[in-house]
Formats: C-alpha cells, sequence, structure tokens
C-alpha cells in the first residue's frame, strides 16, 4: 500500500511539474497539428472479400478517412508501409523478419455428431485420435471400430464441400476424404441431426448460432484426444461451449492442423492511429464480418487483449516535427487516469485474489515455453518425462528430460535404485530431491539395471545442466526394447507433444494458484502471470506432492 502511494505522490509532482513546463513552452510553439487520415492495407486472396466489408464498414463511420486495398500477390515482400492481413496458409517474403502480429479471427474445423448419439458419452471420455477420424473418413465406417464392443451400426458421414475443410482434415488424418459431400452448411447440420449415428464434417462458425454464441441444437463437437493417451485430459476438455472451445484454439489446446489463425501483420506494431484504430474496430464491432466470411470470433478474451494492446495514451500532436508539450489540461487529465490507473491495479489484484485466475492468464516466456527445452534427436521420450538411448553395446541409457529439470531448479539429492534390480516400463525407477521436496519418475522401458551415475549423489545438479550427457542416471538391459519403444516420442513428435504439457502445467498452475494463496502469489502477483524458469523450484512441498498426483502420475 505504501508503494501505491509513494507512486501515485511521485506521479503528481511529475504532472504538475510538466503541465508548469508545459504552459511556458505552449506559448512560444504554433503550427498546424496534422493527422493521419489514409492507410494501406494489404490481403490475401482468400481473405479480400471480407477485407473489402471490413474497410467498407469502417469508413462508412469514419468518412474523412481512406484506406486503399491491394490484394495479396506472390511478388509481394513485407513493406513498412502497410498493414496486412493474412489467412492461415499464406507466408509472405520476410514475414519471419517481422516484429509484430496480432490474431484477429480463426479458421477452424471441428467433426461433429449428434448429442443423441448413445455412444456419445463413453467417446467423450477417450475422445478421438488422427487415427479414429481416419476410420471415420473411410467409406464404410461404424461405430465398433471406435468403442470397444460397441454395436456395428454403420456411421454416415458428411462432409462440407469445402477445400479449407477437406483439406484440413485430408492432412490430420493422413487419409482420403471418402464421406458424402454436401453442398452448404444447413444440409450438413440438417443431416446429423436426423440421424443419431451420423458424423459432420465442417468449420465451427457453422454449428454456431452468433447471436446467442450457442451450438445448434442436438450437435456436439467430437472431442479430440490431442495428445493421444487414449483419454481426454482436464486440460483438453474445452468443448462444453463455443466460447471455450475459442478459448482452447487460443492456447493451443486444439490440434493445429485443424485451426488457423487470421493476422494481422506489420514490420513494426502500427503507430499510424487510423491503423490502430481500424485493428480495434476489426477486433470489437468488425467481427460480426468473421462470421458471415465463414470465419469464427476471437475468444472473449481475445478481444480484450487486442483492445489493452492499442490503450496507449496519446498526444495531440506535433508541430513541425518536434512533439509538443502537453496543456495544463491535457496534463491533468492524463494525470487523473494514470492515478486510477494505479488504484485500478491495486484493487483489480484483490479481485483476482478473490475471483481466481484461469490457465490463460498464465504466459510463457521465452526462459520457459516449448522452444527452451532441448530434445536431442536419436533419444527416445517418455511422457513422464524421462528419455532412453540405445548404445551400440545393445545397453539402454536411461536420464531425467529438459523440461522437468527447468520446472524443479538445481537438484539437491537424487534417489536411485541398486545395480542388478529389475524395473518395468511404467515403475517408479528414481526420484528427484530440491531441499527436501521430491518427484518420483517413471521407467520408459523394461530392463536390468547393469549400472548408475554415481556421480549424481555428491553432483545432482549434473540432471541440471547436462541432463542429455553427464546427467544419465541408468544404463539398463532392455527386456523388452522393440516393443516399447514404440510407444515412446522421437524428437520431433515430442517437440509437438510438449505444446500439450505446457498447456497442462498452466491449468496445473491456474488450478494450484485458486487453492494455495502463496502460489496465487508467487505466480501472478510476483510474475504478472508470467510462467518463468524453476516455477517449482520455490513452492512448498504441498505443490510437489500435488503435482506428483495431479501432472506427473496422470501421465503414467
Amino acid at each position: 500500500m505504501k508503494t501505491i502511494f509513494s507512486s501515485i505522490f511521485t506521479l503528481s509532482f511529475l504532472i504538475f511539474s510538466m503541465a508548469a513546463l508545459g504552459n511556458v513552452e505552449n506559448d512560444n510553439k504554433t503550427g498546424d497539428q496534422t493527422e493521419a487520415t489514409s492507410l494501406q492495407v494489404v490481403s490475401s486472396p482468400e481473405l479480400f472479400d471480407l477485407t473489402s466489408t471490413w474497410v467498407s464498414s469502417f469508413e462508412a463511420q469514419h468518412p474523412a478517412l481512406n484506406i486503399r486495398i491491394t490484394q495479396l500477390t506472390d511478388e509481394s515482400s513485407l513493406s513498412a508501409e502497410a498493414l496486412y492481413l493474412l489467412s492461415p496458409e499464406q507466408q509472405i517474403a520476410g514475414q519471419e523478419d517481422s516484429a509484430w502480429q496480432m490474431v484477429v479471427g480463426h479458421d477452424v474445423v471441428v467433426p461433429i455428431v449428434n448429442s443423441n448419439n448413445p455412444l456419445f458419452e463413453a467417446i467423450a471420455q477417450r475422445g478421438v485420435n488422427a487415427e479414429d477420424l481416419a476410420i471415420l473418413l473411410a467409406e464404410t465406417p461404424n461405430w465398433s471400430m471406435l468403442v470397444d464392443d460397441a454395436p456395428a451400426n454403420p456411421a454416415k458421414t458428411y462432409v462440407i464441400n469445402d477445400q479449407q475443410v477437406t483439406g484440413k482434415f485430408a492432412a490430420y488424418a493422413q487419409a482420403e476424404i471418402r464421406a458424402t459431400r454436401v453442398s452448404s452448411a444447413a444440409e450438413l447440420i440438417a443431416a446429423v441431426q436426423q440421424d443419431v449415428n451420423a458424423i459432420g464434417f465442417c468449420k465451427l462458425i457453422d454449428i454456431i448460432n452468433v447471436e446467442t454464441n450457442t451450438f445448434a441444437p442436438q450437435i456436439s463437437v467430437l472431442p479430440i484426444d490431442k495428445n493421444r493417451n487414449g483419454r481426454l485430459d482436464q486440460f483438453e476438455n474445452i468443448y462444453s461451449s463455443p466460447e471455450a472451445l475459442t478459448r482452447g484454439v487460443w492456447i493451443g489446446k486444439y490440434p493445429k492442423e485443424l485451426c488457423g489463425d487470421i493476422c494481422a501483420l506489420a514490420v513494426t506494431e502500427p503507430t499510424n492511429q487510423v491503423a490502430i484504430d481500424f485493428l480495434s474496430w476489426i477486433s470489437s464491432d468488425g467481427q460480426e464480418q468473421l462470421a458471415h466470411a465463414g470465419f469464427s470470433q476471437l475468444s472473449s478474451r481475445e478481444k480484450n487483449a487486442n483492445m489493452v494492446a492499442f490503450t496507449k495514451p496519446v498526444t495531440p500532436g506535433a508541430s513541425n516535427g518536434n512533439q509538443a508539450f502537453l496543456s495544463f489540461g491535457w496534463m491533468l487529465a492524463i494525470g487523473m487516469a494514470l492515478v486510477l490507473l494505479l488504484v485500478g491495479l491495486l484493487v483489480r489484484s484483490k479481485r483476482k485474489e478473490k475471483l481466481g485466475i484461469d490457465s490463460e492468464d498464465i504466459e510463457m516466456t521465452p526462459a520457459m515455453n516449448e522452444n527452451s527445452i532441448k530434445a536431442p534427436a536419436g533419444l527416445y521420450y517418455d511422457k513422464t518425462h524421462t528419455w532412453a538411448f540405445m548404445e551400440r553395446d545393445g545397453l539402454v541409457k536411461i536420464g531425467v528430460d529438459d523440461f522437468m529439470q527447468h520446472l524443479t531448479g538445481s537438484l539437491t539429492h537424487i534417489k536411485m535404485k541398486e545395480s542388478g534390480e529389475k524395473v518395468r516400463k511404467g515403475e517408479k525407477i528414481l526420484s528427484i530431491v530440491r531441499d527436501g521436496k521430491q518427484l518420483d519418475l517413471y521407467a520408459p522401458v523394461s530392463g536390468i539395471i547393469k549400472s548408475r551415475n554415481e556421480s549424481l549423489l555428491s553432483m545432482p545438479q549434473q540432471v541440471n545442466t547436462d541432463p542429455y550427457t553427464n546427467g544419465w542416471v541408468y544404463q539398463i538391459e532392455p527386456l523388452n526394447w522393440t516393443r516399447e519403444v514404440r510407444l515412446l516420442f522421437m524428437a520431433d513428435t515430442y517437440k509437438e507433444w510438449l505444446e500439450d504439457e505446457f498447456a497442462r502445467l498452466r491449468d496445473f498452475l491456474a488450478t494450484s494458484a485458486n487453492s494455495n494463496t502463496v502460489v496465487f502469489e508467487h505466480i501472478v502477483l510476483q510474475d504478472g502471470g508470467e510462467l518463468t524458469d524453476n516455477i517449482l523450484a520455490d513452492l512448498g512441498p504441498e505443490v510437489w506432492e500435488d503435482f506428483q498426483t495431479h501432472f506427473i502420475d496422470t501421465s503414467k
């Protein structure tokens, strides 16, 4: 509280000092103030009609503005003078060097079923994966192919004859589309509503009542088991409503092959006030046009995030290229606004503590995201965060992956089994300890321990500094390598799977923060909601126990 009041006092002093200077300066400065009234927008061919609608509607509300639209071509390159609106599939020369982009809409395709399907509850518990969808897209699928002991009722499948829909499902399922093609969303929805055994493949927006933001009657989205573990985990349970599903798409809980983002792109963050106003309008009133164009709107949180990104104090203008000092009235107005903002932040933090946080409130940082985790090629990775590598002599080295050591921070002790002991895949094989708090990890494969890394007893931090070399834990003689290695990830698929792990991690931390004041203050108040490195290091043993039970053990 003292910090808040001292900040208010200091801010007030600066405001009135600058205001006094501003009065003197403004007496000596004259000149016409100009305001940008034009904007160049470059659109992907697929978005040209939508962009034209956006521009027409925006200009109707701001007749003094002039927005020019051109269509992106293969020869186009990124220009500092333009704002780009790109479809998910569109790339532009120089895009990888761009420092700024903003998501303004989504293109999402979904599998749907009749809500009264007698097998829907069983399927919702396990979800469907890419292989299941490949079966459903086959010529003559039946429900017994998906659910054990289910009657072999034929599953009549329908797909909208839209290249965006068929292309996304064909790529995800790695299968040829043999479903019955229909020409409209209304026809597909009617077919699924009239047949409890029917399945449809369409865009998410096709099944949403935009006015009520609900799914069409008797229509449910078929849940997808994104991490392919044979069950629908809590972090994957995003199918209860359009809002929940859209939020899930936003934070990566839905397969990226089945969705894409419509992005605004620029070389740097826009400073042209016309561009700022246009993008703010697209993120609010302009969202209605997305549905008419066949795209999904932003979630409420995404809309708010976009609006906040552009909420910055704007000076009234410039004279002869030099920024003028603000008048006393402007300074007083901005000063009061900032004071209210400081007070609001205090109130908001207290309100957050009462209302809780969601996983979306926890953001990744470069220090702790899927790109910061090392995953050398040639190793195999287990879902419980251990790894295995077969050496030339046929023995298999086992260790702890980089993800886990990033969470725990520097280890102070490691508990290991003795040489000669037999371990089975999925059994406890070691415990990693930091200051008395420990996590148990499980064997990625079965075998007999031939040796263990004795240096870890005196230098356990080697697991942190060199998890895949000096930090290895065991050498084992494998007992069922050929079969069990098929259940492990290779490096490429492991990196993709880590996206889901970070989503699960956010969910776990959000749940912990809502039930534990210490976790809340550590994650939200101290770190601003950002997921920093060694996040578990300074948390108590009860959090480590919860992490063991609700994060590690659920992956076995």
